[in-house]
């Protein structure tokens, strides 16, 4: 397919036979996978022999759950969290990392260490710095009172908070340095020029051109919060009681735990819907479809 540009050039839209490798792709590992677990969660099934039909059971004692309502509301929460602590802190060093300082190279690189990491490495480093009896809360207990730190809700959200920044800001850092580098620098040489220092250049001039970025950067923390489950399983486990029960780790539990996975999939299919419908409202709120080329010239 063909179409004329603004300057008389003929430029060649692929056609759709190009989509057709990740259409079938796609639809093998995430649509053929999402119908299997719409269709059992309207069954009973405890991994062995076949499931057994059982119409809206598993839906009726979901939304009379309390735990469940509870996992919902923690993960929102972890998820807000998240997007509040690390946006700043990720838009901050992106910016810093895509200037011209010394060894800022060598630095980037050091900060970008816990992004190589798995989540399970990273909570295992911080279940042990953290040991209430011989981790770091232990020996500052003029600061941590006990040390147990994951003994009380707010302590505990707030260790996954805070692991969830260490580990994630550097993905959305970089993510930051490549939409900061592609400003075009004519826009700070023309602010200098009108007198315009570095924080009004900042605000001015790169925030505003990072808002495209922001939004993608924003779609992904929601996405991943919304999923966290290696972090709580290795961390709190859900506790203390069921204050860090996040949705992944009670489907976790209901499937492979309670060998329920009637229910386990019913959940699966909420969280699958709430991620879905939080997306779509970031993209619709936010203009994010009828996002525009912020480069020179476009």
């Amino acid at each position: 397919m063909t179409r004329a540009t603004g300057r008389g050039a003929v430029a060649t839209r692929p056609g759709l036979v190009w989509a057709v490798p990740a259409a079938v792709f796609f639809g093998m590992f995430a649509l053929t996978p999402l119908l299997l677990v719409a269709v059992l969660s309207f069954t009973s099934w405890d991994g062995i022999g076949d499931p057994h039909f059982n119409g809206l059971d598993n839906w009726t004692a979901l939304f009379h759950d309390p735990v469940m309502l509870q996992s919902v509301w923690t993960t929102l929460l972890l998820t807000a969290l998240g997007v509040v602590t690390q946006t700043p802190v990720s838009i901050l060093i992106g910016v810093w990392a895509a200037g011209k300082q010394r060894n800022r190279a060598v630095l980037s690189a050091v900060y970008f260490v816990p992004l190589l990491l798995s989540a399970t490495a990273v909570s295992v480093v911080w279940r042990a710095v953290l040991d209430p009896n011989f981790g770091v809360p232990a020996q500052l207990t003029w600061l941590f009172g006990d040390g147990n730190l994951l003994g009380t809700k707010s302590g505990a959200i707030g260790v996954l908070t805070f692991v969830g920044v260490w580990q994630f800001t550097p993905l959305h850092a970089l993510i930051y340095q490549g939409g900061a580098r592609a400003i075009p620098q004519v826009l700070y040489q023309a602010a200098a020029v009108d007198g315009a220092g570095r924080v009004r250049q900042f605000l001015h001039i790169t925030l505003p051109q990072l808002r495209n970025t922001v939004i993608t950067s924003v779609i992904l923390m929601v996405v991943g919060g919304l999923t966290t489950f290696d972090t709580v399983l290795i961390l709190t486990q859900g506790g203390p009681g069921t204050d860090t029960t996040v949705t992944s780790y009670y489907m976790y539990q209901k499937a492979f735990k309670s060998f329920d996975f009637g229910t386990g999939s019913a959940i699966a299919l909420v969280l699958v819907v709430v991620a879905t419908l939080i997306s779509l409202a970031v993209v619709r709120l936010s203009g994010y479809d009828r996002m525009r080329g912020t480069a020179e010239g476009l």
